[in-house]
């Protein structure tokens, strides 16, 4: 849906009728300073939200985020797949040098890391969470 300004619609039916006045002889120049007033609308537009944005900013509100998840999943993403990866090796380096001891200290190693992530990332978001809702509006 497109947001209508009427300024700019007065325009717009001032240039049409005084084209119709003048003739079409005059029709460049008629385009040509619509065209003008149309840029400054637009520009005085885009000022108008990025000094909205720039305020939410000094807030403490953040962008919004690009749908399809955001950087949180693609860490979570990245530190699961990392280690099962590298699971494989170290488990067979374990299990071949110390045993059955030493594959489960080896898997209790790579669970440990993960949960360390898991608990960071978590205690992130909830401060994150909370400073959002300390906001004043």
């Amino acid at each position: 849906m497109a947001t209508h300004d009427p300024d700019l619609r007065k325009e717009l039916d001032a240039t049409l009728q005084t084209r119709k006045e003048l003739g079409p002889e005059y029709e460049s120049e008629l385009v040509e300073s619509f065209m003008e007033k149309l840029a400054g609308t637009v520009d005085l537009r885009v000022r108008r939200q990025l000094a909205e944005q720039q305020v939410q900013v000094a807030r403490g509100a953040r962008p919004p985020r690009p749908a399809g998840g955001g950087s949180d999943f693609w860490q979570r993403f990245g530190v699961a797949a990392l280690s099962l990866v590298l699971a494989v090796p170290l488990s067979a380096v374990a299990a071949v040098n110390a045993g059955l001891p030493g594959l489960l200290v080896c898997w209790a190693g790579i669970v440990g890391v993960n949960a360390v992530h898991s608990a960071s990332l978590r205690n992130l978001l909830r401060r994150r969470t909370e400073r959002r809702d300390g906001e004043w509006d």
